[in-house]
């Protein structure tokens, strides 16, 4: 009889992933008396983007990951925009 634990192995990843995504979310946090607060966008140097490039470049055509570092990048857009608005 085979085993059907590897069925599970994706959606435990999600389940584990998308509560750390989905804090991004949140319109107002608890600090600062309730006000919305924008969150960093840390800063990378050239280097790392560089390098970061290369292993993106390097994944197979379709890549999860490279979806995920997509999203990674609207998000950093945003929180970009929110630091504007809110200096």
């Amino acid at each position: 009889m085979m085993s059907n634990a590897g069925c599970w192995r994706l959606p435990l990843a999600v389940l584990a992933i998308a509560p750390s995504l989905l804090t991004g979310c949140a319109t107002a946090g608890s600090e600062n008396g309730g006000l919305a607060l924008c969150p960093p966008a840390v800063e990378y140097s050239r280097e790392l983007q560089a390098r970061a490039a290369e292993e993106l470049a390097s994944l197979p055509e379709g890549s999860i990951i490279a979806e995920m570092l997509s999203d990674y990048a609207v998000m950093r857009e945003q929180a970009r925009a929110c630091s504007l608005e809110t200096s």
